[in-house]
């Protein structure tokens, strides 16, 4: 088979979620990360979006509801990651995530990007981020990428919430 290389401009679309509750996603979702509902199946699955696209994040009960989260330590979604526009947009989010006493499980940055992570109601990860500009991303002596994973500056980013 011949080498093949995806499109530059080729994007992920959206994640479509299995949830146990589709109610307590949506407060998730919607009330605690602000995505707003596109449209729904009775009580069984909402589409949300961020900015009227017709949706990101798909969560529906099908095969799912009242079932208990998916084991830690087996294949299947690492996490979702929600990408911000801005750095100030991130700080708001945490901000958010602090005034609501929400858990959230790691903070880094990472040279490209600064994250922070925690889980949604049915324990699938999720990681809420901006990528720095292109141009400030950590190279090598040869030009190359030199990601890397350093604790995140958790008071300059909540400086700029305010």
């Amino acid at each position: 088979m011949e080498n093949y290389t995806i499109p530059a401009q080729t994007r992920i679309g959206h994640v479509h979620l299995k949830v146990s509750d589709l109610q307590k996603s949506l407060d998730f979702y919607c009330g605690l990360l602000g995505f707003e509902i596109m449209t729904t199946y009775g009580d069984q699955a909402a589409f949300i979006s961020a900015g009227g696209y017709h949706h990101h994040i798909g969560l529906n009960t099908w095969h799912s509801k009242g079932a208990s989260p998916a084991p830690e330590y087996a294949p299947g979604l690492y996490h979702t990651a929600i990408l911000y526009p801005e750095r100030k947009d991130l700080a708001v989010i945490l901000q958010r995530l602090i005034d609501a006493k929400y858990p959230i499980t790691g903070a880094s940055d990472h040279g490209v990007s600064e994250a922070i992570y925690l889980d949604d109601p049915d324990k699938n990860g999720v990681e809420l981020y901006w990528d720095r500009p292109k141009e400030d991303w950590p190279l090598d002596a040869d030009g190359k990428l030199t990601m890397y994973t350093r604790a995140l500056d958790a008071k300059g980013l909540l400086a700029l919430a305010k």
